[in-house]
């Protein structure tokens, strides 16, 4: 079992940029990862998902080009560098941990078994 804890969120202007972390109790190397994201009264969004040896994949929208996932294996620590940030990417987000398909960086939420506690991005206009 893993523990997830995502860090970096707050408050930026639009058009800003902010890091998110998320930093697992345990090895991340045998996991594939996953950022989503869940606004007030919409449904969860999956943002970008990242394979343990670094394949990456991300959502056919907006996102795409603005927001980029990567990994350090060795510090068990994942990120989501999010730029040109937009009022509608206020969000909690949340990191999560797919044990069964390690290879795959899946955007299905029900591949994942662990889940941090999220953090809130606020983006101000």
């Amino acid at each position: 079992q893993v523990q997830l804890a995502e860090s970096g969120g707050g408050l930026v202007q639009a058009g800003g940029s902010l890091r998110l972390s998320c930093a697992a109790s345990g090895t991340l190397s045998n996991y594939a990862m996953g950022w989503f994201r869940q606004a007030p009264g919409k449904e969860r969004e999956f943002v970008a998902a990242v394979s343990w040896i670094g394949f990456t994949t991300y959502p056919t929208d907006s996102k795409k080009g603005r927001f980029t996932i990567s990994r350090d294996n060795a510090k068990n620590t994942v990120y989501l560098q999010m730029n040109s940030l937009k009022p509608e990417d206020t969000a909690v987000y949340y990191c999560a941990a797919a044990l069964s398909t390690p290879s795959i960086p899946t955007p299905d939420a029900k591949k994942y078994s662990y889940w941090g506690q999220g953090t809130q991005v606020t983006v101000s206009s």
